[in-house]
């Protein structure tokens, strides 16, 4: 797992549940794209600029027109919606998590 951060979040409207397309530079491991199902919490506006924590090294998975290259994680609330994980503080992109 690795650290971060999102340059881009797009509306991915072929997907089967709402998400979004991001774009997520690990530094250096390079900029990697996720789908994300994380539109009850966020906008895509809001998430530009956001750290996160990805699983890296998993092989690209492809949701219909798009190959998603990580996975970002995320913890389920009591609605069933995903709510992030990041760092309190900023780190470097690509420090492997602890």
């Amino acid at each position: 797992m690795r650290i971060g951060t999102i340059l881009e979040a797009n509306p991915f409207p072929k997907a089967k549940k709402p998400a979004y397309q991001l774009l997520i530079d690990f530094g250096p491991l390079g900029r990697k794209q996720s789908s994300a199902q994380i539109t009850a919490h966020y906008s895509p506006e809001e998430l530009v600029g956001k750290q996160v924590i990805a699983v890296v090294n998993f092989p690209p998975k492809q949701i219909a027109n798009f190959f998603s290259e990580c996975l970002v994680m995320g913890v389920y609330d009591a609605t069933g919606s995903v709510v992030l994980l990041q760092p309190d503080k900023k780190v470097e992109n690509g420090d492997k998590i602890g």
